[in-house]
């Protein structure tokens, strides 16, 4: 009986420093993990199945020593069974304080993303702003030309004008007055081209500072409400 009993005791034993060792070594996991939030619940979820497996073994130990026929067995089995407890406690206050650990460096490692975020936001609001501020002296330009090719029109319509009141020939004139119709058709329709090219140019500039809000919202939501 005897003989019987000794093979559960150093089964019970075996796993009983199996699990110790597990648990030393999920612990020291949980201490070295990088995040994400996700990644701890998953270790905490193991070693807590083992301190649950852990248990059950010390509390198997713990029925077996009660039911020692001798004295002294059953009393060196009862101080084993304490020390297993007493290294059970001191496991799970290493657990709770790598946990703590390692939730101090993840929120220390989202802040600093964060901070790194901010930084890249204002460098591409710099980059959005210098952008914007090229389209609006292009734009600009563009309107200068305008105006000059609408003075030119201008200019040119007064010289039809003169010519078509002056004393030469009918003939000369005529030929006169349609070239010079042609460069005002040719002034308007590069008005109106450089028109179409500051509308163009605005758009494109509201598309920029549209991209550069949205930018902002998602980073912002993935940085501040990473649940949603």
């Amino acid at each position: 009986a005897a003989a019987a009993a000794a093979v559960p005791l150093r089964v019970c034993h075996q796993e009983i420093v199996k699990f110790d060792l597990e648990i030393k070594a999920a612990v020291q996991d949980i201490r070295d993990c990088p995040g994400p939030l996700s990644a701890l619940t998953e270790l905490n979820a193991a070693v807590k199945e083992k301190f649950r497996h852990l248990r059950d073994r010390i509390q198997e130990l713990e029925q077996m020593a009660k039911e020692q026929d001798k004295e002294s067995e059953k009393q060196a089995l009862l101080r084993e069974v304490e020390n297993h407890k007493k290294q059970m406690l001191s496991n799970q206050a290493a657990w709770r304080k790598a946990n703590l650990a390692c939730k101090i460096a993840i929120d220390n490692s989202e802040k600093d993303q964060l901070l790194q975020g901010r930084d890249s936001l204002r460098q591409r609001k710099t980059t959005k702003e210098s952008l914007a501020e090229s389209a609006s002296n292009i734009t600009e330009s563009l309107m200068g030309i305008s105006r000059m090719m609408s003075q030119q029109v201008q200019q040119s319509e007064e010289t039809v004008q003169t010519l078509a009141n002056s004393s030469r020939t009918i003939l000369e004139a005529n030929e006169e007055f349609k070239s010079m119709s042609g460069t005002i058709q040719l002034g308007r329709k590069l008005i109106t081209k450089y028109n179409r090219r500051e509308l163009t140019d605005k758009l494109l500039i509201f598309l920029a500072l549209a991209l550069f809000l949205a930018t902002v919202l998602y980073i912002l939501k993935k940085r501040l409400f990473p649940f949603l």
